[in-house]
């Protein structure tokens, strides 16, 4: 498979990108911010979980909304939302290998926690895969789709995006990458064309072990 030779750091999302999503670890996440929103702004469930999606779509992030339009600490929030069950995930062995393979710097940039994400990579069997894992802290908050979010984990890495790829589930993350001079890899059950999107695949690990030596 052309156009990755030239790549020396590989960065993953976390949530529908490293696991699939009928892990459903974000349908937990979803109903504990709902819980959140009725109980800290004092509305109902079908009125909280208006909001979490309308802010979700217009800010990033349910808690980019939350802090923009209610000024809330993300802090007490994250460590909320990202108090779930993991029992339900599964190590894949087929993809730890297919990531151990990869050459160069592997890190994971989510828009959770560094601490949530390295649960779920324990959980998967990836956790000693990686050289740096990223949250949403190390964005001082802001979530991807920003630019400023991308700019923030990047310049602490130290990587050049040039010289980078990045898989993604949500096309709107890979706006910014492909702009940056990243390689795009949108990692969905559906194609979407968009033209920020590289390459498509409902696949990783397969995706992956066809990439050159």
């Amino acid at each position: 498979m052309a156009g990755f030779s030239h790549v020396t750091t590989w960065v993953f999302d976390l949530d529908h990108t490293l696991y699939p999503p009928e892990m459903a670890l974000f349908s937990q996440i979803n109903v504990r911010m709902t819980d959140w929103v009725m109980r800290e702004l004092g509305v109902g469930r079908e009125e909280a979980d208006a909001l979490r999606h309308r802010y979700w779509r217009d800010h990033g992030t349910t808690l980019a909304g939350l802090m923009d339009n209610h000024g809330i600490a993300p802090d007490g929030y994250l460590e909320d939302v990202h108090d779930i069950d993991f029992s339900g995930i599964t190590a894949d062995p087929g993809l730890a290998a297919a990531i151990a393979a990869l050459p160069g710097r592997r890190i994971v940039y989510t828009n959770g926690t560094s601490a949530y994400a390295l649960r779920v990579l324990e959980a998967r069997g990836l956790g000693a895969l990686f050289d740096a894992v990223y949250g949403v802290e190390h964005a001082r908050f802001r979530p991807k789709p920003e630019r400023a979010a991308f700019e923030a984990v990047f310049t602490a890495d130290g990587f050049d995006p040039a010289r980078a790829a990045m898989f993604e589930d949500d096309i709107r993350n890979l706006a910014v990458p492909h702009a940056m001079g990243m390689r795009t890899v949108h990692v969905a059950e559906a194609a979407d064309p968009h033209p920020h999107i590289d390459h498509h695949t409902d696949d990783l690990a397969g995706f992956l072990t066809r990439l050159p030596a």
